[in-house]
């Protein structure tokens, strides 16, 4: 695992200050891979790249990047792990290559040079992205792996250097980019507003001006020509999810029994290829579904007790190690629980600002990032159960979203507006009290306000879904220059209501959120997370079951699960679904309110001009109030407040 930075430029540098620019943009990313820095310059000096390496496959210096093809044209920075690269050096035996190490890197680098880039990336199975420099055509070629696991910025930098401004830019975090001299792209309004909406900064958005992601799936070529025209080349797909799952949709498996070998031997295969690695493994066990079902896979394969981590909060209703604890036992895991107190995880969120290079508001950041110091104590790399949801059907929404709207579809707007002004009439404490101790659902209260707050101003179930997706449903009103565009058009081909959730969660909530979450919260403190669920091929197996093999009888998960049971008892894992949450809405109230005032002060507020300050101090009062739980729209905010301060800080400013 490593991170990337590399510069494009339209004129040479000199190299002595050139070297210096690359230190310091790889030392912004150094906590991704502390192992070794690696940097190139193609001779005439319009292109420089530098690597940093955290090495789990392959660890002796023969793995170290930028890599050169022995041909000497293809110049190679990678960041990910190929997990099926000894096969693709079978493949290769018959060209008869002198292989000078055993990382997955050089089996890369030879496969791009003999089949071609293309074909190449079609073959892989992993999680990547990578810089691909051809030094006879002068030509930058960047790729992200399917489903966008791996980070990759890129875009054309404003600077007030004129040898720096204009030039073509990517790298694995903002950071590095934010440390060019003289670096000046603006924040981006647009992002600005769909990040309120929906918490994180969606697609290939960015959060500055000039800057973008490269789309999950696709690659895009860069020819040093082309730099003064400033125009970013239409990205090339070499994969399309939707294509796969209409694919899968047509090609239904005709039995039970065939539908749940082939998951398990999808999944075993994924679990299999990604728990290669030369340093310690281990891995996150929440005692949920996915999480119990990988593990119970990778201990079934392996030949002592694997190492599984937890963390426990001290908070009532917030805790579910316990059930963590039963599966590892069950299972003959060697179990790492890490005991958190309120005041441990608060300390954690003064680091947030600076852990996500743009500005992130899904507050199970929090927990996500213990979990991840606690693996970090035993492993390098930590399997985790993550995708599960988006391919199996496991959200809550797909439960009950088309039950809820069949119910309320016919009341018309103005009867679905009266019946979210019944609901909070009653306090989230109200209907805690009121569901009892026998509820089948968590946080009753908050779950029931948040769908009053969901159902309002809807007009049918795709508009249904996407306010359940969104927080602040109007960024207009809090973002000062902000238009509203349309959004979630990604999977209008799907008949099925739910298959067109599942397709929109996949492409923008799984990539833009989940996996942004982990990456960093990980990889902050140098751990390799790694996903089974995401090797492409349980997807294309996900989207052959049938339907009720997903969500039947009002649970999710169904295939999974039947799975699941064969390794451990259904009374460990049937309970209901919290999710990874904090209890953020009594900290603002609490122990955060104090940092959380300094941050939303009209002062604060206008160092920027951004920001409706009205809107915000009137959401602020009515939360603290007791009246409403705005503690996810206010956590936006303060994430972003927090971002904002701490990148002005990183630059000088």
């Amino acid at each position: 695992m490593c991170g990337l930075f590399g510069v494009l430029s339209q004129f040479p540098l000199e190299a002595e200050r050139c070297k210096a620019i690359l230190k310091k943009a790889g030392e912004s990313i150094s906590h991704r891979c502390p192992d070794s820095a690696g940097y190139s310059h193609d001779p005439p000096g319009v292109y420089h790249v530098v690597h940093r390496r955290l090495a789990v496959v392959g660890l002796s210096p023969a793995g170290r990047q930028p890599m050169v093809s022995p041909c000497g044209t293809w110049l190679l920075a990678f960041n990910g792990e190929i997990y099926n690269h000894l096969e693709l050096r079978a493949e290769l035996q018959p060209h008869a290559i002198d292989w000078q190490g055993h990382s997955d890197t050089e089996t890369l680098l030879h496969a791009i040079s003999i089949w071609g880039l293309d074909v190449t990336l079609k073959k892989c199975v992993g999680m990547f992205a990578l810089a691909l420099w051809n030094t006879a055509e002068q030509t930058l070629v960047l790729a992200r792996d399917r489903f966008g696991e791996k980070p990759l910025y890129l875009g054309f930098l404003q600077s007030s250097q004129k040898t720096l401004h204009g030039a073509f830019v990517f790298a694995s975090e903002l950071k590095a980019i934010r440390t060019l001299p003289g670096f000046s792209n603006g924040i981006n309004i647009q992002a600005l507003g769909e990040y309120f909406r929906a918490l994180y900064v969606p697609g290939e958005m960015c959060i500055y001006n000039g800057l973008a992601k490269l789309r999950p799936g696709t690659f895009v070529t860069i020819q040093a020509n082309q730099i003064a025209a400033r125009v970013l080349p239409e990205a090339t797909p070499y994969w399309n999810y939707a294509q796969l799952a209409q694919q899968g949709l047509g090609q239904q498996y005709s039995s039970e029994a065939e539908a749940l070998h082939a998951v398990e031997q999808a999944l075993s295969h994924a679990v299999q290829g990604q728990s290669l690695a030369d340093v310690p493994l281990g891995a996150f066990l929440s005692g949920g579904v996915d999480s119990s079902l990988i593990t119970a896979l990778m201990q079934i394969q392996s030949n002592r007790p694997v190492d599984t981590f937890t963390v426990g909060f001290d908070v009532a209703g917030y805790d579910e190690s316990a059930h963590a604890k039963a599966v590892a036992q069950h299972l003959g895991t060697q179990h790492h629980e890490l005991r958190v107190s309120g005041q441990h995880a608060l300390s954690t969120v003064p680091l947030l600002a600076s852990m996500y290079c743009e500005p992130f508001a899904d507050s199970s950041q929090i927990p996500t990032h213990l979990v991840c110091q606690s693996a970090r104590q035993h492993a390098t790399v930590a399997l985790s159960g993550d995708a599960g949801d988006e391919l199996f059907g496991g959200y809550n929404r797909y439960l009950w979203a088309s039950r809820v709207w069949n119910k309320a579809g016919p009341l018309g707007r103005f009867g679905r507006n009266s019946l979210a002004w019944a609901i909070e009439c009653l306090s989230p404490a109200a209907w805690d009290q009121l569901a009892g101790s026998t509820r089948s659902v968590v946080r009753v209260g908050e779950k029931m306000h948040k769908l009053a707050d969901r159902v309002k101003n809807t007009s049918n179930i795709d508009d249904f879904y996407e306010s359940l997706i969104s927080e602040w449903r109007n960024p207009e009103t809090l973002v000062n220059g902000y238009k509203p565009v349309p959004w979630l058009n990604s999977a209008k081909q799907f008949d099925d209501p739910v298959a067109r959730m599942m397709v929109n969660d996949a492409l923008g909530y799984l990539p833009g959120d989940i996996l942004v979450k982990v990456d960093r919260a990980a990889m902050a403190i140098s751990l390799e997370t790694r996903a089974p669920f995401l090797d492409h091929r349980v997807a294309e197996v996900a989207w052959r079951l049938p339907a009720n093999m997903k969500v039947q009888n009002g649970v999710g998960k169904w295939a999974l699960r039947q799975l699941l049971y064969k390794h451990v008892p259904k009374e460990l894992i049937e309970r209901p679904k919290a999710g990874f949450a904090v209890p953020l809405a009594s900290w603002l109230r609490g122990p955060l309110k104090q940092w959380a005032e300094s941050l939303l002060a009209p002062a604060s507020l206008a160092a920027h001009g951004l920001l409706c300050s009205n809107v915000i101090q009137r959401y602020w009062h009515e939360h603290q109030r007791g009246a409403f739980d705005h503690s996810a729209k206010l956590w936006a905010v303060l994430m972003f407040q927090a971002w904002y301060e701490n990148q002005s800080l990183e630059a000088g400013v």
